[in-house]
């Protein structure tokens, strides 16, 4: 038999409360259960006391006999210090381009590389080329100047 650690839903229409419970994981969500192992509060701040209250001995009980607890549950558990948290990758394959938009980036790469390694083949290492100079800009002043006479007229 399966157990779940998972939340079975209390409290009136539109006031959530629930009880952290150990289920068959073939039974429905609030029907027949094993064992009340908690009460979760989400109306509650989250620094209040009452809003996680845990049985600490029979949570780790129930996890050492198999028991999966679920994404909430988990979440619970692990701000209680009971389970370490779960790690995530950063990235999904999703941000990852395509096959043939691969291919293309591909194709790219080893054109910008081939002509990468001509340049520097045509070009011998002891020659250096030099710029050809560039007529500087006039004074901020001379431009104020300018500017200024061109207005009053």
């Amino acid at each position: 038999m399966a157990v779940k650690l998972r939340l079975a839903r209390w409290g009136a229409k539109k006031k959530p409360y629930y009880h952290i419970v150990a289920a068959d994981a073939r039974s429905p969500r609030d029907g027949k259960f094993l064992e009340t192992v908690g009460k979760y509060n989400p109306m509650l701040d989250h620094e209040h006391e009452q809003r996680v209250t845990l049985k600490i001995e029979r949570i780790k009980y129930w996890l050492s006999t198999g028991a999966i607890p679920t994404d909430r549950v988990y979440k619970l558990l692990t701000k209680a210090g009971l389970v370490e948290a779960k790690t995530y990758p950063e990235q999904t394959k999703k941000h990852k381009p395509k096959a043939k938009a691969a291919a293309k980036l591909q194709a790219e790469a080893d054109k910008l590389a081939a002509a990468e390694s001509e340049s520097k083949t045509e070009q011998p290492a002891d020659k250096v080329e030099e710029k050809p100079e560039t007529k500087e800009a006039p004074a901020t002043e001379e431009v104020a100047a300018v500017v200024t006479e061109e207005s009053k007229k």
